[in-house]
Formats: structure tokens, C-alpha cells, sequence
């Protein structure tokens, strides 16, 4: 069961999971998920931390704001007011994929307001997407190939929930590095719930999914920070996260061998330990 909290201008939706222990608000990818995309994969880490699984703005169960809110800037924002609606004077953040962009930007932004900062399968700069072309020209099998390549043709028209769920269908085999992994179903399985978000899916599909650009910025990053990476993710790929852990001052970056762009799943036992690890450490 989730909460709702105002925030300045909305209001954002969250579920709990532990209840003492470092709070850890957790950032889903996308654009256009929800807090669901975790399934119960991060759920072990709930014995000694407390996880906030948040719908970002105008996504999931949150409020609807106004799209000119939609931006990376504003939802790294929500991040401090959302830690101060709840109550937190110490927290982590952890954001996978688009949520590593609004968390990756929140520690630009707000150096040091996040007690640690995990950013998982993120990029530093938009310049580092142009790598996803790439890798789907050489993306094998051929039939494959071109699913994904029509689904995200359709991205800019998605207008129902029943269309956004074809495509995350669609998408999942190039997200993990073994496009025919049986646990591609299992995954679809146990993060079933999403309420997806097709006008905000339709708003980044043509905006870069957010125009991540603070890599000249990062050496102003003050809090620990842990990076993660799969060696194999098409999408975001590991020179990226290299280039994210090379810019920040003490970074620690950890590259799962057998994971593409899902490392929660592919690898799961050895990211929570990296996780637990990390937060653990954390002053």
C-alpha cells in the first residue's frame, strides 16, 4: 500500500518497504514506469534498509503535473523535497536507467544532500546514447532486431496503457544480455503492476529521454557515490558509467560480467551485495 506526499507544485506516490535503517529512495526507469519495474528484486535489502520506491513525477500513481515540469532538473528536485516531506535529514538515493539520470543529476545539483548516491546503468551526457543505434544494427537475431526497432518507432505515438506494455514486451529482449534469457518472462512476471504513463512516454520519446548533460559537472559531486554497470547493456554501456566513476571524486564503480542493461535481474545476488556493501559504508 503507498503514500502520497506533497511536494512543491505535486504530489508524489510512494511505497515502503523495512521500516528503520538508512532510508534508500529508489528512482525507476523509462520514462513512463513506475515503481512496479523493481518488482521484488530489490525487496532482501529491506531487512536492513528502508526502501522508498517512488513514481516520479506525473508517472505511476503520482499526481499529474503540468509538462513543462518534465524535465530532468525539476525531478532531480523532487528528490530534496521529497526527502524533506517524509522527514528525512539522511537518506541514499538509488536510480536505475532513467531514474540513474535523475539521481545522477540531483547530486549535481544538490552536492552532498544525499547522504550516498547509487547511480545504476546511467550515462553522464546524451552523447553516449548515440552508442544505442549502434549496438541495435548489430543486434542478433535478425527478427528480434527489428521488434525492437518498430516498438521504438511507436514510442512517439503511444497513446494507451495496453500499447506502452507491448513495447516494454517488445524492448526487454535487448535490455538483457541474452536476448532469448528465460527469465525475460519471469521478470515480466514479477514487475507486473506498472501503470504506465503514455503521454509522458510520448514527451521524452522525442526530448532524449531527459537531455542528460552534466558531465563537465561531476567533479563537483561530494557524496559517495557507487556505479553500476553491465558489461553487455546496449543502452547504456559501460564506457558511460566509466566516464561517470572517472568524473567523480572517489567513485566506485563495480561491472557485473553477465548482465546487459537489467543487472537487478541478470545478476541479482551480486548486486544487492554490492548494494548492501556500499550503504553499509556509508559515513
Amino acid at each position: 500500500m503507498g503514500r502520497h506526499f506533497e511536494i512543491s507544485d505535486t504530489r508524489l506516490h510512494v511505497v515502503e518497504r523495512g521500516a528503520d535503517g538508512l532510508p534508500v529512495l529508489v528512482f525507476h526507469g523509462g520514462p513512463s514506469l513506475d515503481h512496479h519495474m523493481f518488482g521484488d528484486y530489490l525487496d532482501p535489502l529491506a531487512d536492513e534498509f528502508r526502501l522508498v520506491l517512488v513514481d516520479e513525477r506525473s508517472q505511476g500513481r503520482s499526481d499529474p503535473a503540468p509538462s513543462k515540469t518534465w524535465t530532468l532538473e525539476r525531478m532531480a528536485a523532487d528528490v530534496s523535497e521529497l526527502a524533506e516531506a517524509m522527514g528525512f535529514e539522511r537518506y541514499a538515493t538509488l536510480g536505475h536507467s532513467y531514474g540513474a539520470f535523475v539521481v545522477l543529476q540531483h547530486a549535481v545539483d544538490q552536492p552532498g544532500h544525499a547522504a550516498a548516491t547509487i547511480v545504476s546503468s546511467g550515462a553522464p551526457a546524451v552523447r553516449w546514447l548515440a552508442a544505442v543505434e549502434q549496438n541495435l544494427a548489430a543486434f542478433e537475431p535478425v527478427e528480434l532486431r527489428e521488434q525492437v526497432t518498430q516498438s521504438w518507432a511507436r514510442e512517439q505515438h503511444a497513446q494507451t496503457v495496453e500499447e506502452c506494455e507491448a513495447l516494454l514486451h517488445d524492448q526487454l529482449p535487448f535490455h538483457f544480455a541474452d536476448p532469448r534469457d528465460p527469465r525475460i518472462a519471469e521478470y515480466e512476471r514479477r514487475a507486473a503492476g506498472v501503470v504506465h504513463s503514455p503521454d509522458v512516454l510520448r514527451h521524452f520519446a522525442v526530448a532524449d529521454y531527459g537531455g542528460i548533460e552534466v558531465e563537465g559537472r561531476l567533479g563537483g559531486v561530494t557524496q559517495p557515490v557507487l556505479v553500476l554497470a553491465g558489461r553487455h547493456d546496449r543502452t547504456c554501456i559501460p564506457a558511460a558509467n566509466e566516464a561517470i566513476a572517472a568524473g567523480i571524486p572517489g567513485a566506485e564503480l563495480v561491472i557485473f560480467e553477465q548482465s546487459g542493461h537489467m543487472t537487478f535481474v541478470e545478476e541479482n545476488d551480486a548486486y544487492l551485495a554490492a548494494v548492501r556493501r556500499f550503504l553499509q559504508s556509508v559515513p
